[in-house]
């Protein structure tokens, strides 16, 4: 009879440890589970953050241009100093949070990063980028506003019959 009760003990035993072992699977999948949740979750407020800044900094794009159509016009020069002091701060406080002016006088047209609104002929090489007509911003390598541009159209130099 002892001999029952021990092979009844170890059953018991192999099912219970098992058991025990399916339990520690099913929590290390659950904690793994939740690791995976808490990274998405930190990932979609890191875009929601960045959304909610793109839409801000994209409507203080029009105060921007304000400035810079406002400064050159500005004769007093106590004032002039002041606004340009306003317009470098600003400037700066955008630039911190990763804004960046798209530069483009002199190179390829890129439909990417520009939006031509004209072209002209001349000897320059066709789709080179002749003038910014509004500037143009990215934010963190994303663009938000497109430069506007006059692009070159290549005079051809070919003869008629």
């Amino acid at each position: 009879m002892e001999l029952e009760t021990i092979e009844q003990l170890k059953k018991e035993l192999d099912e219970q440890t098992r058991l025990a072992e399916e339990r520690l699977n099913q929590l290390k999948y659950l904690q793994a589970d939740f690791d995976n949740y808490r990274k998405w979750q930190a990932k979609e407020k890191d875009g929601i953050i960045a959304l909610a800044n793109e839409r801000l900094i994209h409507d203080l794009l029009v105060i921007l241009d304000e400035f810079e159509l406002a400064l050159p016009a500005i004769e007093n020069e106590k004032n002039k100093e002041g606004m340009q002091m306003l317009y470098k701060k600003f400037v700066k406080i955008l630039a911190d949070y990763g804004l960046e002016p798209i530069e483009c006088i002199g190179k390829k047209f890129d439909p990417n990063f520009h939006a031509a609104l004209c072209r002209e002929r001349c000897g320059e090489k066709t789709d080179t980028i002749l003038e910014d007509l509004g500037k143009g911003y990215r934010l963190k390598s994303r663009v938000i506003r497109p430069s506007k541009v006059k692009i070159a159209e290549q005079i051809s130099e070919e003869k008629g019959d």
